[in-house]
């Protein structure tokens, strides 16, 4: 069986990367599952470089440095290319470029799941889009 590919969405990245409570023990766990052969987590250039910026303001450039580095080496990259942005420009339901981009990086990827908190934005998807706590009990805490 192949793995189920996920994306993780910035706000999840951020998460982990700048320890904020209460909900860094479900975003840490999604990370975690990038050590699970029943998933794939993926993310994109830009969710990095997202977690990055909000990381160095909390903990310095050196250390967001540090931080997304080991991320980067843990999870799986989509590419963001001239297709993901045209994509998101064209598609008038997708009212938050960000999210239209990371939509489209993370179809072009063959992502089968968005993990976020922004669901909301995420309003025009055709995959499902979920919460952590959410994916987690659906997928992964009940076998």
């Amino acid at each position: 069986m192949l793995p189920k590919r996920l994306f993780v969405d910035a706000n999840i990245l951020v998460t982990v990367l700048c320890h904020e409570y209460p909900r860094f023990g479900a975003c840490a766990r999604v990370l975690s599952l990038a050590d699970d052969p029943r998933f794939e987590v993926w993310t994109s250039p830009l969710a990095l470089a997202i977690g990055a910026y909000f990381s160095g303001k909390k903990s310095g450039r050196k250390k967001a440095r540090e931080k997304v580095a080991l991320l980067a080496t843990k999870l799986h990259i989509t590419n963001m290319d001239q297709e993901a942005v045209r994509k998101a420009l064209a598609d008038a339901k997708a009212t938050d470029l960000e999210d239209g981009m990371q939509y489209y990086a993370a179809l072009h990827a063959r992502c089968v799941h968005i993990i976020t908190y922004d669901r909301k934005d995420f309003g025009f998807s055709k995959l499902p889009v979920q919460a952590p706590e959410d994916f987690l009990l659906e997928h992964v805490l009940t076998g």
